[in-house]
Parts: structure tokens; sequence; C-alpha cells
């Protein structure tokens, strides 16, 4: 199977200056981080692509559009089933106290729960105090397929992937805990930020080798790379397709590295105002949201 080759390299989604609509676009500057930038309010020029992010076919034009305001990626409308793979870091079972899976642990998200940049990580009621729910973080090299996939092997697992993006899994301890599924505690609504961009494939020829880290109201907390997963892209993919159709717009979310707040003694959790940023390379970016409990105010971007 030949891999998936686009037009474009980068790919965002936004609101336009120029027309108060949305498109999908290229950014012009190949260099800049696009999630740091939108944060910093540092101007953003894409050339904008015609097409769906989706279709392989999509062209990158001329035409030049300033951001006015960055989404996601991939609206909830293009987004398939949202598998998510827990445990899959060595480091990280090792610091939960968990055994290291012999298989790859699978959970679901549904879409309400993806959100994009600076959009507000929304802590529930059902999720508070967060001194007993304790709210986390988790850095996670997200997977988006490209085309349908069923059956595959290893070898020819990545010629499915269309491209990767940043993903924060946050996750709600106690509810997780306190079951053996992890879908619910996961799920909840405009709690997973994904973003700021979706980089191509062949962009990444290796997503085994890329940086992650997640930074706290200015304190790093996760600091790792892909290449310490238990379970590689390929895999993953290769284990979920098994008799099973993975669809193109379904999202792959591959586990966390160390560092997350839980284990520590005493547990760090997330609270209402915190700024959460997690960063992936190979010009994935820094997504960069505000943490708010319901029912309470916490400052957004205007």
């Amino acid at each position: 199977m030949a891999p998936i080759r686009t037009s474009w390299t980068r790919l965002i989604r936004f609101v336009a200056a120029e027309t108060s609509m949305v498109h999908i676009g290229q950014p012009i500057d190949t260099k800049l981080d696009i999630g740091l930038a939108y944060h910093e309010r540092k101007p953003i020029k894409a050339h904008e692509i015609v097409g769906t992010a989706l279709d392989p076919s999509a062209q990158v034009t001329k035409t030049v559009l300033t951001v006015k305001e960055l989404l996601a990626p991939l609206s909830r409308d293009e987004v398939g089933l949202v598998r998510c793979l827990g445990l899959n870091y060595a480091d990280h079972a090792a610091e939960a106290n968990m055994a290291k899976p012999a298989a790859p642990i699978l959970f679901y998200k549904p879409k309400m729960a993806l959100i994009g940049p600076e959009a507000l990580i929304t802590v529930p009621k059902a999720a508070q105090p967060v001194e007993k729910h304790v709210p986390d973080w988790e850095v996670e090299l997200t997977v988006v397929i490209g085309k349908p996939c069923k059956d595959v092997s290893e070898s020819e697992a990545l010629d499915y992937v269309l491209g990767y993006m940043t993903g924060n899994d946050t996750s709600f301890r106690y509810h997780q805990m306190a079951v053996s599924q992890w879908g619910f505690s996961k799920g909840f609504d405009n709690a997973t930020p994904i973003g700021p961009c979706l980089v191509s494939a062949s962009a990444i020829p290796d997503p085994q080798k890329l940086p992650l880290k997640t930074v706290v109201n200015g304190t790093t907390f996760q600091d790792g790379t892909t290449a310490d997963m238990i379970f590689n892209v390929r895999q993953t993919i290769a284990w979920l397709s098994q008799g099973t159709t993975l669809e193109p717009g379904s999202i792959i979310m591959t586990g966390t590295p160390k560092g997350v707040g839980f284990v520590r003694k005493p547990a760090l959790y997330l609270k209402n105002g915190d700024d959460v940023r997690v960063f992936i390379g190979g010009g994935l970016g820094t997504l960069i949201n505000t943490v708010v409990e319901e029912g309470k105010s916490a400052k957004a971007r205007l």
C-alpha cells in the first residue's frame, strides 16, 4: 500500500480575518510554532487549502489569509472514533505502580470531549471538588487515520496515517480509579485539546523520534520522547485494525510518558485558571489551554 501524500505539510483550521469564515490552510512560516504564536498574538498567515483536511487531493493555493481565530485541525464532524491507549510508556506505568501491559490497553472518547487551541479545559461539576477528583495532564502524540485501514501489517501501518497532532488526554483520576473502564473518566465534554496543527505523515518519517513536554503554570512536569512507547505507532495501528476498520478521520491517542500529577506526593492536580501547555516536536507545536471549573470563571483568550 502506498503512503498518503498531500500537497500540504502542516494544516491549520481557522477563522480568517479577511472573510470571518472557517478555512483550512498551510502556514507560510514553516518554522513557526503555531500554538505559541497564536497565544502570543503574533500574526499568522497561511496559504488557503481548497478541499477538506481528510481529502488527500486537497490543494494548497496562492491565496493568503490571516488567522483571526485558530481552531482544532479537524472539526468534530470530521472526526471518526477517538481511540486512546493507556499505560503505553514504561516509565509512566512504573510511576503509577501499574504492571506493564502485555497488549495495548484501549479506551474511547466521545467527540464532544475534543477542543482546540486556547479553548477552556472544562472541569465539570461531576469532577469537583478538584482536590478529590484530581484532574490531570497527559501529553500524547495523536495519530489521524487517512484511509480505511483493516488487518494491516506493522510494516504497512504508517501508510494509512494522514498526519499527527499534539494532544492532551486530560484525566480525572477519582473516576478513573473507581472502575476498570476509563472511558467515562476521560470523556467529559470540552476536556481534551488537540492541535494546534496537523502535520502530514510524509513530514514525520519516524514518529518514534519526537520529544514531548508538559508545562503547567510555567513548571515542566513531563519531558519525554515517543521512543519510549511500549507499543509504537506501527504496532498500535496494526493491533487496532485487527478485524476492525479504522475509518478516515479516526484519531488514536498513543499514551503519555512519566510526569503526571496524581502519582506525586502530595498529588498535583489542575484547578481553575491553570495554564496548561503540551508540546511535541517535529513541527506539531504547542497546545495551550486554560482550565476552568464549571460554575466558576477563568480568563479565556479574547
